[in-house]
């Protein structure tokens, strides 16, 4: 049994140690005796953010802030093409140049390379083009270097021109002045690749034009074997650069000029297909864009 005045007399001493003396200078055991739910609430508060991060998932992360916006300009992109219609069918003009020229056409979806190919006796004949092309042309269409100011009039003649029309008291009438007819816009320039092949005396590679209806000769070299010239690697193209290729067409004696174009104008090398090359060009290009219209969005939107 605890004497009550033994029991009172420790509650006064440890009052006093509370009191008067600093928690620094406390001794181990009676700091021991502060309660942890004093210390818990920092060790939480420390926690809670780790918690909070590792339970955040890939998946829910948002994506770009500009997402839907290209995706909707893309399919509103995909709906005009679409509503032009110039890329679900080959056109008629086309089909016909296929249907009497005895080329046939490989065209493979997602390449920009074009091959006709026929046969001629005992000879391959190849032509290759491609939709690069066009877009060279707009490249070029974009180069502020073409629209120079050579042509236009000095500001002196434009000032004296503007006095004498100022002086003049009569104006023609519409009879009077000239019409002018509005330029019809040349067609661009296609570049082909061509190839006569004979199987045991080597091939002919014809650099060419198709322009405005006509077969532009630029240059014709000749090859001792088949692979030489149709081989598409660097060993190849390497000693096809070192060879002699001749000299340009337009340097040739006129009447070889005139027997070479008579020569491929018989392997079909004509003015059909000089027409055919940039309208198939402008089909093709039209539903490249369209395709790859439609795979940016599919990407976009996965």
């Amino acid at each position: 049994m605890t004497r009550p005045y033994l029991a009172l007399g420790r509650a006064m001493r440890l009052a006093t140690i509370s009191r008067g003396t600093s928690i620094a200078a406390r001794p181990f055991s009676v700091l021991r005796q502060i309660p942890r739910r004093h210390l818990a609430p920092v060790f939480l508060a420390n926690r809670v953010p780790a918690r909070l991060f590792s339970s955040t998932s890939i998946s829910s992360r948002p994506s770009g802030t500009v997402d839907e916006e290209l995706f909707a300009k893309l399919q509103h992109e995909i709906n005009v093409e679409t509503e032009l219609g110039e890329h679900e069918q080959i056109p008629e003009n086309l089909k016909e140049f296929l249907e009497t020229s005895q080329f046939k056409l490989n065209d493979k979806d997602g390449m920009e390379e074009v091959e006709l190919i026929r046969r001629f006796g005992d000879e391959t004949v190849r032509v290759i083009f491609s939709i690069a092309d066009l877009n060279a042309i707009d490249e070029k269409l974009d180069d502020p270097s073409l629209y120079d100011q050579e042509d236009l009039p000095e500001t002196g003649e434009l000032e004296a021109s503007a006095k004498r029309g100022a002086s003049t008291e009569t104006r023609p009438t519409d009879e009077d002045e000239p019409e002018y007819e509005e330029a019809s816009e040349p067609a661009y320039p296609a570049r082909l690749n061509i190839t006569i092949e004979k199987s045991t005396s080597g091939a002919l590679q014809v650099e060419a034009i198709a322009q405005d209806g006509m077969i532009i000769v630029e240059n014709v070299h000749y090859h001792p074997s088949v692979e030489l010239a149709t081989a598409q690697t660097a060993e190849a193209d390497w000693e096809r650069r070192g060879r002699y290729v001749g000299p340009p067409f337009g340097n040739l004696d006129e009447d070889l000029q005139v027997l070479l174009e008579r020569y491929l104008d018989e392997r079909g090398i004509n003015t059909a297909l000089a027409l055919f090359v940039p309208d198939y060009i402008d089909y093709k290009e039209q539903k490249e864009y369209v395709s790859w219209l439609k795979n940016v969005k599919l990407f976009v939107q996965a």
